[in-house]
């Protein structure tokens, strides 16, 4: 897709990509941003060679002000997700609590492999899954 992206700024050129700059430009900044563990280098290479290769076509002024729009919504979204998620802990707290229990277990599980990883003759003790109990509401 980045690579389709490249080439469709390069045919437009200038003028008729300025218009097609913000929606062009979101992918390419969600890949520079993200920060999750499975990443591939070569997509973040990828989307940094592109970014350049826009900002040599349209030029650095107009380049800057579509980039700063894509951060500032990319902001805004992240900040009303952040939002939503707390108003949901006030107004769904049974919801909350399933998460935060969900949460705490993951955390013990990831813990207990660490455990494991590190002293290999360790073993710690798992949570056996009785899968009614682990689907029954919480108290």
């Amino acid at each position: 897709i980045f690579k389709f992206l490249g080439a469709i700024s390069v045919d437009l050129g200038k003028d008729r990509i300025k218009p097609y700059l913000l929606t062009v430009l979101t992918p390419l900044y969600r890949e520079l941003n993200s920060n999750y563990a499975e990443q591939d280098p070569t997509l973040k290479n990828l989307s940094q060679e592109i970014i350049d290769l826009l900002k040599k076509l349209v030029g650095l002024e107009a380049f800057s002000l579509a980039f700063s729009s894509v951060q500032k919504q990319a902001n805004q979204k992240r900040a009303m997700r952040k939002k939503q998620r707390a108003l949901q802990t006030v107004a769904n707290p049974d919801i909350a609590a399933r998460r935060k229990l969900k949460r705490h277990k993951n955390k013990a599980e990831t813990r207990k492999r660490k455990i494991e990883s590190l002293r290999p003759m360790h073993k710690a003790k798992r949570h056996r899954s009785h899968a009614l109990k682990d689907l029954a509401m919480v108290e």
